[in-house]
């Protein structure tokens, strides 16, 4: 049960960032009437996005963590992942965004939460490529 849980929170995990950063907000600003509307609605779906992500890693901190004493290296590994995307989230959420929100030095914010936002996708990419085995 653990295990379908585990890939499930995964899955959510993954699967949103690649809805939310790859598919919705470049469509918000191809579409939308101004840049600032785009904006403005793309803030409130990576704030979503966020809570999702710690939703997701916690459930998965608490299905892998529980393994055994001492858990196995690919175990370990996971943890690393899933902890790594935690702060990732948690520091896009509460370090970067006020910075982009306030426009404040836009373009190396805005370029900062973009690499942390990837980097956040490729851990969920590893760990569920980990947990599907």
């Amino acid at each position: 049960m653990k295990d379908r849980l585990a890939l499930l929170a995964a899955a959510l995990w993954w699967g949103s960032l690649t809805t939310i950063g790859f598919l919705v907000v470049p469509l918000l600003f191809a579409h939308l009437a101004t840049p600032a509307m785009a904006g403005n609605i793309a803030a409130r779906l990576f704030t979503a996005q966020s809570w999702v992500s710690i939703g997701c890693t916690l459930l998965l901190l608490l299905a892998t963590s529980n393994r055994a004493a001492a858990p196995v290296p690919p175990a370990q590994g996971a943890i690393i992942l899933i902890v790594g995307g935690l702060l990732l989230a948690l520091l896009g959420e509460y370090a970067v965004a006020p910075r982009i929100v306030a426009r404040e030095n836009l373009r190396l914010w805005h370029g900062v939460g973009s690499a942390m936002y990837l980097l956040q996708w490729a851990c969920a990419l590893v760990v569920l490529w980990k947990k599907a085995k």
